[in-house]
């Protein structure tokens, strides 16, 4: 089909009348009188960016543009966006330099992230540079402009999530980090953390990550909005320089360019290698991710481990009692500061309830026999006056799915019902339902029936089965993505918008094929230890084909001094660090940066072999064939459509 053939994109509807009446009824449910976030939120801004986007100097992509948003610059939500929401995007529009406290700056709205500058007494001190490169150093550039230009002497990696140190080489060199003339902190298991994420379901995570972010999405009222944390992601260059100091114990105190900072490590909170920062001098507390301006996330719907709100909510207890009494000011890596010694405390007590309540209260009802719907149905919210408070509302994580993760960390998937204990595959049952119920077309009638009442959450659910017994389907189709536009057009929460419009969008105009791979974060690559390699190649290999191939390979690193033993047993990979089989099949012998080299598809396995780059003594057809067995991992999958299996 030539271009010109191509059947023109089915554009956003408006809001349905019913959607309309739902999201004006949200002006009488919350304190919108309440201005005090629109005050603090434009607190001591210096200045903004000089200029409309951002741009990669290679070939000129935009990364970031700050005009994407200007039609959030009128008051009044319009009837496609829920107006809790709305308020939130209008806060996190703006942009630009602030001053947070004494020799403590700030870059908002860059990113998805904050920066953060400390003025040391010779130096500056880098704190979570952004995602990417271009968007750091545009940052850094824009501090400039209006204070001392001041060498970078420290970066401070505050926990193990990509907006949280992407941008490193944006802001320093890492010829000077190696010289030692710039330290790099990070918190214990960072490095370990930031590169498992990355890899093991990185495929998969990117893909669900679309739908979280809305990245797919034209910036309309009719489109993205907002990301809850930030605007969204830059798509700049995510780089990482490996820290040089690591924060190992629970209190660490260090002095850094004549700064004093008091580390508090606070692992398997919001990551699983996270730290809140004091800095006595100026009574400013930094808390990281661990409490922002509205509720997080115990599960992200992109994917991810779950995070243990026990020990979220005891963490932000200790730091309320370690710091609540000492700091006049709080700030974060999202969103604006809190300013005030007894809101802060009010701040992280109403924090720790938060995530006490969604942990406690979901196990009182675990333990009553409800299931995970049933509780996401039953605790509507969070409890008065907790619910009013504008920084737990559900703009990022959700009381819905928070509760489900709750029930999944402690129960798993299944909820002890028989009849789910083996349910036929999804296809299976969307035929078989649609069949039941009369065919495609009776279920059709009854949703379009449902769909005028303003039913959009049953419909859903109900043309999904359609949808998946018969993808082909175009009515279903059709109707299913107006159903779930509108559920949208409702939602508080970012990500549920971003998903239930990407859902939409993809079912009218189909799923856009977007590059995606290691080879785009090539730091990420470098920082794999061949632990991390291996157990990744574990995953790719698919194990119809390693069945009859059993196979017995030591693997040395010459750069390393390192050794591995690698099994290949009933179609898995297995491996053993610095050990060796005594008779093994084959012996391949490369230093690490050739396999790095591989993973950044810079090169294959057999090229490397010919350019004598990989050595193989022993039986060189069972080494080069285990790499004929792994997948290619396919991350345009299908998701509001039935997925092609492998």
């Amino acid at each position: 089909m030539s271009g010109s053939d191509k059947p023109e994109k089915i554009a956003p509807k408006p809001a349905q009348p019913t959607t309309a009446a739902c999201n004006h009824a949200w002006n009488d449910r919350l304190p919108f009188h309440d201005r005090a976030d629109f005050e603090n939120v434009r607190r001591g801004f210096i200045a903004g960016f000089d200029g409309d986007e951002i741009r990669r100097k290679e070939d000129g992509r935009v990364v970031w543009d700050f005009r994407a948003y200007q039609f959030q610059e009128v008051e009044e939500a319009p009837d496609t966006v829920n107006p809790s929401l709305w308020r939130l995007a209008r806060l996190n529009n703006h942009s630009g330099l602030f001053q947070v406290c004494e020799r403590i700056y700030q870059i908002r709205g860059f990113d998805l992230s904050n920066m953060n500058i400390i003025e040391g007494d010779s130096g500056l001190i880098i704190m979570d540079p952004l995602v990417s490169a271009e968007v750091a150093a545009a940052g850094l550039d824009t501090y400039y402009q209006q204070r001392p230009h001041k060498p970078v002497v420290a970066v401070i990696y505050t926990h193990s999530h990509a907006d949280h140190f992407g941008g490193v080489r944006g802001v320093v060199d890492e010829e000077d980090v190696r010289s030692g003339k710039v330290a790099i902190y990070a918190p214990d298991g960072f490095l370990e953390e930031t590169a498992s994420e990355n890899v093991f379901a990185g495929p998969a995570m990117m893909r669900r990550a679309q739908y979280m972010y809305g990245r797919l999405l034209p910036r309309s009222p009719l489109g993205q909005v907002d990301a809850g944390l930030g605007k969204g992601s830059s798509t700049g260059t995510v780089t990482l320089i490996p820290p040089t100091h690591t924060i190992v114990e629970d209190i660490e105190t260090h002095v850094i360019d004549g700064v004093e900072i008091e580390f508090q490590l606070t692992p398997g909170t919001e990551a699983p290698s996270e730290m809140n920062l004091y800095f006595p001098q100026w009574r400013a507390l930094c808390v990281a991710e661990n409490a922002c301006q509205c509720m997080h996330n115990i599960l992200t719907i992109r994917g991810a481990l779950v995070r243990d709100p026990r020990v979220w909510s005891y963490y932000l207890g200790e730091t309320l009692a370690r710091y609540g009494d000492r700091s006049d000011v709080l700030f974060a890596q999202h969103h604006w500061p809190t300013w005030g010694a007894e809101n802060i405390r009010e701040f992280l007590a109403d924090q720790r309830d938060m995530y006490a309540f969604l942990n406690d209260e979901t196990l009182r009802l675990i333990n009553h026999g409800l299931t995970p719907t049933d509780i996401s149905d039953h605790i509507k919210s969070l409890p008065e006056p907790l619910a009013s408070r504008w920084y737990a509302r559900d703009y990022y994580g959700s009381v819905s799915h928070n509760v489900r993760a709750v029930y999944q960390r402690y129960m798993g998937f299944y909820d002890a019902n028989p009849a789910h204990l083996n349910p036929l595959p999804v296809v299976e049952t969307a035929t078989r339902l649609v069949e039941w119920m009369g065919g495609a077309e009776a279920v059709l009638e009854k949703a379009r029936a449902s769909f005028a009442a303003g039913d959009y959450r049953w419909i859903v659910q109900i043309v999904n089965e359609v949808v998946f017994a018969d993808p082909d389907n175009e009515a279903a189709r059709m109707l299913q993505a107006d159903a779930l536009e509108q559920l949208g057009y409702q939602c508080e929460n970012t990500t549920w918008r971003n998903a239930y419009l990407t859902g939409a969008q993809e079912l009218r105009n189909g799923v856009s094929k977007t590059p995606w791979g290691l080879a785009s974060r090539p730091d990420l690559v470098r920082a794999l230890t061949p632990e991390l390699f291996f157990s990744f190649l574990a995953v790719r290999l698919n194990a119809e084909k390693a069945a009859s191939h059993p196979m017995t390979l030591n693997w040395w690193f010459p750069d390393l001094g390192r050794e591995f033993a690698l099994t290949v047993r009933n179609g898995v990979l297995t491996h053993l660090a610095d050990r060796s089989h005594e008779q093994p099949d084959a012996v391949l012998s490369m230093d690490k940066v050739v396999l790095d080299r591989v993973g950044l598809n810079e090169m294959t396995f057999p090229e490397a072999l010919k350019e004598g780059l990989l050595k193989i003594e022993g039986d060189s057809d069972k080494a080069v064939g285990l790499f004929s067995m792994l997948d290619e991992l396919e991350p345009t999958f299908n998701i509001v459509t039935p997925v092609v299996r492998p």
